[in-house]
């Protein structure tokens, strides 16, 4: 990466392909979405995989789909539950690199990357980071957490931005500009949000945050418009610069990011993070880019 901020979907795609292959292990992975990504995903020379599963269905959906599967290691564990652990076991103990989610429920999959004896766990709360390319925007825009935690408390807020800070080392994006959004970029007791903004400004200031630049309260027009930042007379090395948004909960999160896709016509691809290693957990309703995008993010960070 040569040091240089990726800016582009089409930008990971070549830092992944400049690097050795890495292992994706696949809890589950008898899907037919899945596979179909598996196959992409290994023509592109983006991952080799690992597929846990019924290796009879495996094969059954593989055949119906047309995929290949020469050279695809295989382990065969009928049990949904057991191949979560199954997997999860690969990606600790450093045969695989990444994690991704099958035909399994998430809950089943997180229960095994949380687990005591195999899991990856780290400390830190597990979050989803969703990476934006935006059509018309000259940097990839990063979304947090707007998948998993409900109504994260201020620690939890402070583990979500260090994890969203990982990956954005990886993008070649050091330090990141995060903003803590709110409703608005002035310090109100009877909004709590931005309490926790300034807080965690704060966090970052004192070292508590590493490797970033915090600030907040701020409205989402002042974090990513220069234009309305300086209107409103904010100064901040954050202000219209965000690489990073923190949302004040689940709802605001997944709003903004579905209406950035839904509305803006924005590409996505996103990581479950604060695990040892990267976990890839997509959606039925995700395209076939998401998807592959999510894998070669999960290889680089991986």
């Amino acid at each position: 990466m040569n040091g240089k901020a990726l800016k582009s979907f089409e930008d990971i795609l070549a830092a992944v392909k400049d690097k050795a292959p890495k292992r994706v292990a696949v809890a589950v992975a008898q899907d037919d979405a899945v596979l179909e990504t598996v196959q992409g995903a290994r023509e592109q020379k983006i991952a080799e995989f690992t597929l846990v599963g019924d290796i009879d269905k495996i094969k059954v959906t593989a055949d119906k789909l047309g995929v290949s599967l020469d050279e695809v290691q295989m382990v065969h564990e009928p049990d949904d539950r057991k191949a979560a652990y199954r997997a999860v076991n690969l990606v600790s103990g450093g045969q695989a690199d990444v994690l991704m989610k099958g035909l399994i429920n998430t809950a089943d999959l997180l229960r095994a990357v949380l687990d005591k004896e195999v899991g990856l766990r780290t400390g830190r709360v597990l979050s989803h980071t969703a990476v934006y390319e935006v059509p018309g925007f000259e940097r990839l825009l990063m979304i947090t957490d707007g998948g998993m935690n409900i109504a994260p408390t201020l620690q939890q807020k402070a583990d979500i931005i260090q994890n969203s800070v990982q990956l954005a080392k990886v993008l070649g994006i050091s330090p990141a500009k995060v903003a803590i959004l709110a409703a608005v970029e002035v310090i109100n007791p009877d909004m709590p949000a931005t309490l926790e903004a300034a807080a965690l400004a704060k966090m970052a200031e004192r070292g508590q945050i590493q490797d970033a630049i915090v600030d907040g309260p701020l409205a989402l027009d002042n974090a990513i418009s220069i234009e309305a930042a300086e209107h409103k007379g904010i100064k901040s090395p954050v202000a219209g610069m965000a690489d990073i948004l923190v949302t004040p909960d689940i709802e605001a999160g997944n709003i903004l990011g579905k209406s950035l896709v839904y509305i803006a016509r924005s590409k996505i691809a996103g990581l479950v993070l604060g695990a040892a290693k990267p976990v890839v957990v997509t959606s039925r309703a995700d395209t076939y880019e998401a998807k592959l995008m999510s894998i070669a993010m999960g290889a680089l960070l991986g």
